[in-house]
């Protein structure tokens, strides 16, 4: 038995941000997926998924049954006779590894579910993205549910505000132009709760807060609108700008050998970096006007371009 494949994700603003009502965007990123599978020849890695499912069974039956319903049975059928996440999702990466198996979930098991052939109304995606926050809160402490949505809509997803959700068009890839975003591999695994919890104490301070608000949101906000209005101009003095408010105030998010490579992007306008997720490791999102100054001027790292326009 193999499942439908479900893809990772990359949100391309919003990180942070949108814990706070700042806007988001968020794109499919269908290099990598997972699907669930069972198997007679299974590996170590294949173990360990099972292992974790077994916990995550138990978990969903302490979800609130008025927000969701599964079929705890046939899960814990499945699960006992091996069933596992089969997945080439890079795990603490950033790119959606729980979002991925968190839809895959809901889409074999849940019941009454809400289907992507359906008109998707607002309310419709406000319920997916809150069953998919308590889902995925199993693996983070805290979720916004946003990766399960947008690996089980396999859309971009346009966040407005924490009440306002949109599947999007976002302007079509042009693969002749030199401009691009692309991931940048740390090497390090990056933990996700670890970093949340650095985040909500820093929102502590007053002065924190108000960076936020006025700085980290606005050129969020603005990078935004200006991607989805194909405004490249405004769009890179936004990233710009992001990219020196998240290295002056996000620093213990951001690798301490990046540091350097950081500060380097926003000095010589070749690339700007930022957070791809919550930080602390996986990979480091890149903007850049000219791909082949970026990869030359990143020539030490692994680069894999994800968007180019």
């Amino acid at each position: 038995m193999k499942g439908p494949l479900f893809y990772s994700k990359i949100l391309l603003f919003g990180e942070y941000g949108i814990i706070k009502d700042s806007k988001g965007l968020s794109i499919p990123y269908n290099s990598y997926n997972g699907a669930l599978k069972l198997d007679e020849n299974v590996s170590d890695e294949a173990l360990k998924s099972n292992e974790s499912l077994k916990r995550f069974a138990e978990y969903l039956q302490t979800i609130d049954k008025n927000l969701v319903t599964f079929d705890i049975e046939c899960l814990l059928r499945d699960v006992n006779s091996g069933m596992y996440f089969d997945s080439c999702i890079p795990q603490g990466y950033g790119v959606g590894s729980s979002g991925a198996l968190v839809a895959a979930i809901y889409d074999k098991y849940a019941s009454s579910k809400i289907t992507v052939l359906e008109n998707l109304t607002r309310e419709k995606l406000l319920k997916l993205k809150a069953i998919f926050s308590e889902m995925e809160s199993f693996f983070h402490g805290k979720s916004s549910g946003l990766d399960p949505l947008n690996s089980y809509l396999s859309l971009p997803i346009l966040i407005n505000s924490k009440d306002n959700i949109e599947a999007t068009g976002i302007p079509s890839q042009g693969t002749e132009g030199k401009r691009a975003v692309f991931l940048l591999d740390s090497g390090i695994i990056g933990e996700t709760a670890p970093m949340v919890r650095i985040f909500m104490e820093n929102m502590k301070q007053e002065g924190f807060r108000s960076m936020l608000k006025d700085q980290f949101i606005k050129h969020t906000d603005a990078c935004v609108e200006d991607f989805l209005k194909g405004d490249i101009k405004s769009l890179f003095k936004n990233t710009k700008q992001l990219s020196k408010v998240v290295l002056n105030h996000f620093k213990p998010m951001i690798p301490s050998q990046f540091h350097e490579l950081w500060k380097n992007g926003i000095e010589t306008n070749d690339y700007y970096l930022k957070l791809c997720g919550s930080g602390g490791g996986g990979y480091i999102l890149g903007f850049t006007e000219n791909i082949d100054k970026a990869q030359e001027a990143l020539k030490n790292h692994k680069l894999e371009v994800v968007y180019n326009f």
